[in-house]
């Protein structure tokens, strides 16, 4: 099948180049196992490495000067507690399933346009506490160097870049070798304090600068207040998971013992390491304090270590080296992992709305551009204020997820993976994106203190809460419907190519794509702009929101709401009530002491909106023109195929006509052919059956005529298969529509194998059902091929048991069974059954090979089905289901046709008057052979050879009926019943006979010339049956039984030898007389009579030396 729609070269190229530059870090992807190398420790101790940050004591020692000991270290024991508790499942769910937290977040409940938002929040976690972290260094680049802030700024950023461009594999290393150094620093401090003696009655009474609340509620006010200060760091842990997921598979006991150390230490652990910190930072600050830094450096963590260094070194330089070594090594380890996540995030955040990927390193300068800003305008100075705005932010983001991740899916609302592919995931996730969006609501109106005084303390608890209660209470309304778009593949494969960009990802990172008509991997995937979301359209944000509103409100309203007008309406209505509460916040900050720092941060926050802005439109744009290039290509593409194909068709169009032409040669070859081996074969069959109802005939004779007989219906109903399935391939098969009386039809079709089931040993029976209707309309001569091709299989095939008809009509469905119970088809077989000239395994080969292919072809034709259902050595069954219309009883004023009968009738004679019958046809073997079977029986027999001497002979005589040949010389045989029809023979009847083998095809006018039409070979017994019932005659039939010996004895031991000894000698012929002589005398009979007579005729002498001692075993 030839592809839909193919990559261009171009498109190739780009997604190949974004897929190396993601190559070492596997941004936007599923982590390969490939990139899993290294080893559990070295996973570990680079994600450690980032807890070297010392914003942990600067928010430890603020939060100390700002509410004193007590609610500081209540603070930061419980917000720790929350913040392992948190990690944990995150943390694990990450490593599992080898994913970043914004892959973990899209397949948690949020979606894949949905984590975005979450996307957008993670990466201001990064550049926030990016320029915090660059702050301090800055500071003590300045205290210790001398150098100005603004330059110190710029430098502790782009010192950064270098580290981090070549992703995971460098920042290892980097933290490899830094981390013996920088614990040593760290540890050294505080090696010095236990010598010079810690000041804990210091630190513990220390107050701060709040007055002490006495009451409960208002330290309860307080603590909620600090808390909500240190749940900022809540997203460190997305940082966290940006390493772990390069944590490699365990694949022994041993291997799942490190795994679970390095996820734990690595990923709640830190939230141990970061209160430790935060703790030592609130007694630095202290001690700061008792040496006379003043408070509004003392929260400064270069003068914390500063003032601990030089508690015993007396050396100023050497105490300005190892702090300022450790400060600069600190703020470089975090910061590496800081803007290393943001790069991630904001490559996450962009790709999905643009469908374009400028590289991971873009988006580092990006990351550290803002945070470069943030640090000209001062952020450093407004800590508090903004993570505490932040924090609930990202709690409702992290409780929403970390709720589905212990809840939901233990719950069976989540599916028990992580699946985070575009194809699979729906836009929006209610669960996670409701959850977070209520939460927010929540909690910033109780910051706003709308609540009250104690709500706006505790906003960041609310926050957690509510968002990780309402996730699950959303799923379950839900049902969850809204995780998966589309059923998830089994790729059971290692590895796969994709189909874009040609480069091999394991399976977990590729799916099927129909756009593309081939496996594609998830980065592709993303930034594919033109299918629009091909593989699940019902997923999109539009068609959600659509279908959301037409449940929710009236179709008129849902219809409104979706137009163009509304959507402007919202749009502009959200923009300014945006740009409105911006300049109330301004106005209500009007009289602040630092209404210029309020002004400094709202115009940083716009600005890092409109670079958000402006690359959305750059990259969106960039995107539509690749498509536009895409288009153009695809459409010269097509351009091309579309000349190819009108060259590939006028080719096709010749060899059409040249095949039309073959087959019209070939046609008339089969019409000729069937010609001349119907017009002999049709003597020899005609003859035999004179010769088998003779009555002086010897029975030893008796078999031979009957085989000649058997063996011209066998080469008949070959010919017919032959120019069927001819006419079918030709498509020249003319269905007609007779009216059957059905339940007439199937008796009749039905005794045709009784006999035939007697002579085997068989039990037939034919059951129908109760809601048979008495007419239908439907090819008759179809209908019984078919019926008649199934039995004679069944019964040919079946040596024991039972051959079945059964019928069943149900809303003019008829639903038509043949089952046997004979050899079976073996499962390898039951396909090539079908073709011509095939037969089962062990199949005798006394079938044309023909019946089966026709049965198909035929029952295909008409509109129906066919089913095989069949056991090795316990039968088969053949199911038919074929539309048969029932004609009302009003209709079935039209009598019953005669349906011809395949048994030879045995007719003592007819009884009426004397008939003359005019036989015209060029075969005087035909003459010959009408005129031996009619005239015994009493009818006056004339005869001519071509139509001329016919139509003289009528000046003479006055025919009763007329039996004309189609193929005359001269005028055929429809030009003579043309004239015959004009002059005085308008109502003779006529029957018409041909050899050809399209004549029966005819819907020519000339069809309604004749009163009966038989193909040669015909059987005379229907011959004599249609002429009976067009010229009211009384057929009397023979009814005495067959004359049987008066003596019926078993087959003696001596006749059994004999007949053993005949066939081991190979004397058949006289075998098959000695047979014929003992079944005269009845010594055998039934269906051991019938089985030897089968053997003989088909000189299988060892078969019956094989029955015969069967035979002779079973009586000893």
């Amino acid at each position: 099948m030839a592809t839909l729609y193919r990559a261009t070269k171009e498109k190739r190229r780009y997604n190949r180049w974004v897929a190396n530059e993601t190559m070492e870090d596997f941004a936007l992807r599923f982590t390969a196992r490939r990139a899993r190398r290294w080893s559990y420790a070295r996973v570990a101790n680079t994600a450690i490495g980032s807890i070297s940050f010392l914003a942990l004591e600067a928010i430890g020692g603020a939060l100390t000067l700002t509410y004193g000991f007590d609610i500081a270290i209540m603070a930061i024991m419980l917000v720790g507690a929350f913040l392992f508790l948190t990690a944990f499942p995150i943390s694990y769910y990450a490593a599992r399933y080898s994913v970043d937290i914004d892959l973990l977040t899209r397949g948690a409940g949020f979606g894949y346009i949905g984590s975005t938002i979450t996307s957008l929040i993670y990466a201001t976690f990064t550049f926030i506490f990016f320029a915090l972290e660059a702050a301090i260094l800055a500071l003590a680049l300045e205290y210790c160097f001398g150098i100005p802030l603004v330059l110190g700024y710029l430098i502790s950023a782009l010192v950064v870049i270098p580290l981090v461009i070549n992703g995971f594999s460098k920042i290892s290393a980097f933290q490899a070798w830094t981390q013996p150094l920088w614990v040593v620093l760290h540890i050294t401090p505080f090696i010095i304090l236990a010598f010079v003696g810690y000041d804990f009655e210091g630190w513990s009474s220390f107050e701060g600068n709040v007055t002490q609340p006495e009451s409960n509620a208002g330290k309860l006010i307080m603590l909620g207040a600090a808390s909500g200060v240190i749940f900022s760091l809540i997203a460190q842990v997305g940082e966290q998971v940006d390493y772990l997921r390069f944590l490699p598979e365990p694949k022994t006991r041993a291997d799942k013992r490190r795994w679970w150390t390095a996820l734990i230490i690595a990923g709640p652990g830190w939230s141990v390491l970061g209160m430790l910190k935060m703790l030592a930072g609130s007694y630095l600050m202290t001690l700061a304090i008792a040496h006379g830094v003043s408070p509004a450096e003392a929260t400064d963590p270069t003068r914390m270590y500063e003032t601990v260094f030089s508690q015993t070194i007396n050396s100023p330089l050497l105490v300005l080296l190892l702090t300022s070594t450790f400060v600069i090594l600190s703020q470089l380890k975090i910061n590496v992992t800081n803007a290393y996540a943001g790069s991630i995030a904001w490559s996450n955040f962009f790709s999905r709305l643009t469908h374009a990927h400028p590289g991971r390193v873009v988006w580092l300068v990006f990351n550290v551009g803002i945070a470069v800003m943030l640090m000209e305008l001062g952020v450093f100075g407004a800590l508090e204020s903004t993570l505490a705005l932040y924090s609930h932010v990202a709690l409702a983001w992290i409780g929403a997820l970390v709720a589905d991740l212990v809840v939901n899916k233990p719950l069976g609302y989540s599916p028990p993976g992580i699946e985070f592919r575009r194809a699979h995931l729906y836009d929006i996730n209610p669960v996670g994106i409701g959850a977070m969006a209520t939460a927010c609501v929540l909690s910033l109106l109780a910051y706003g203190g709308l609540f009250g005084q104690l709500p706006e303390a505790m906003s960041s608890f609310i926050a957690l809460g509510s968002s990780f209660v309402l996730a699950p209470v959303i799923a379950w309304a839900t049902q969850g419907r809204y995780y998966i778009a589309r059923p998830v593949p089994n790729l059971h494969q290692t590895e796969q190519t994709c189909i874009v960009c040609e480069y091999t990802f394991d399976a977990e990172d590729m799916t099927n794509c129909p756009f593309h008509e081939g496996p594609i991997c998830s980065l592709c995937c993303t930034l594919d702009s033109n299918c629009r979301d091909a593989c699940k359209p019902h997923a999109r944000l539009a068609d959600t929101s659509r279908n959301f509103l037409h449940q929710v409100f009236p179709k008129p309203v849902a219809q409104a709401l979706m137009s163009r007008m509304s959507r402007f309406i919202l749009v502009t209505s959200l923009i300014g009530a945006t740009f409105g509460g911006l300049l109330l916040s301004v106005r209500g900050f009007k009289y602040a002491e630092n209404f210029d720092a309020i002004l400094w941060v709202i115009f940083s926050m716009v600005l890092i909106v409109i670079g958000i802005v402006v690359w959305m439109y750059l990259l969106i744009s960039e995107s539509q023109h690749q498509a536009r290039d895409e288009a153009e290509k695809q459409t010269e593409r097509l351009l091309f195929e579309v000349r190819a194909h009108e060259r590939t068709d006028l080719e096709l169009q010749r060899a059409k006509e040249k095949a039309e032409a073959a087959n019209l040669a070939k046609t008339r070859y089969m019409t000729g052919l069937s010609h001349e081996l119907r017009t002999p074969l049709n003597s020899i069959y005609g003859f035999a059956q004179i010769l088998e109802n003779a009555p002086d005939l010897p029975t030893r004779r008796r078999n031979s005529i009957t085989t000649i007989r058997r063996s011209s219906e066998h080469l008949a109903g070959l010919i017919e298969g032959l120019l069927d399935i001819s006419r079918i391939e030709a498509g020249r098969l003319e269905i007609s529509r007779d009216r059957i009386n059905l339940r007439l039809f199937l008796q009749q079709v039905a005794s045709i194998f009784d006999e035939a089931a007697r002579e085997k040993g068989l039990t037939f029976s034919m059951t129908t059902s109760d809601h048979l209707p008495l007419w239908i309309t439907f090819d008759e001569k179809r209908l019984r091929q078919i019926i008649i091709n199934l039995l004679s299989n069944a019964i040919r095939y079946t040596e024991h048991g039972s051959v079945s008809l059964s019928i069943n009509y149900r809303n003019e469905v008829a639903i038509i069974e043949v089952r046997d119970t004979g050899i079976g088809i073996a499962p390898e077989d039951r396909t090539r059954i079908w073709d011509p000239f095939e037969r089962g395994r062990g199949a005798l080969p006394s079938g044309s090979g023909l019946g089966l292919t026709i049965t198909k072809l035929l029952v295909e034709i008409l509109g129906g089905d066919i089913e095989l259902e069949s056991e090795v050595g316990g039968g088969s069954t053949f199911r038919i289901r074929l539309m048969l219309p029932s004609v009302p009883v009003d209709t079935q004023h039209a009598s019953t046709a005669p349906m011809a009968e395949t048994r030879n009738l045995s007719i003592r004679r007819v009884e009426g008057s004397r008939k003359t019958l005019l036989v015209v046809d060029d075969d005087l073997n035909h003459l010959a052979l009408v005129d031996n079977f009619l005239s015994p029986l009493g009818f006056a027999v004339l005869t001519a050879s071509n139509a001329e001497q016919a139509l003289y002979m009528l000046d003479d005589i006055k025919p009763d009926l007329f039996i004309l040949d189609i193929d005359l010389p001269g005028q055929d045989g429809w030009t003579l019943a043309a004239k015959l029809r004009k002059g005085a023979h308008r109502s003779t009847p006529i029957v018409m006979i041909s050899g050809h083998a399209m004549d029966e095809q005819r819907r020519k006018p000339e069809v309604a010339l004749s009163d009966a039409f038989l193909a040669k070979p015909y059987n005379l017994d229907d011959l004599l049956a249609r002429m009976a019932q067009m010229l009211h005659l009384k057929l009397i039939l023979d009814d005495a039984t067959p004359p049987q010996t008066a003596r019926v004895s078993a087959l003696s031991d001596a006749d059994r030898a004999d007949l053993i000894a005949l066939a081991r000698n190979g004397m058949a012929k006289a075998l098959t007389d000695r047979i014929a002589e003992l079944a005269e005398e009845g010594s055998l009979r039934g269906p051991m009579l019938v089985r030897l007579n089968k053997m003989t005729s088909v000189f299988d002498l060892p078969g019956v030396v094989d029955v015969l001692e069967e035979a002779r075993n079973a009586t000893l």
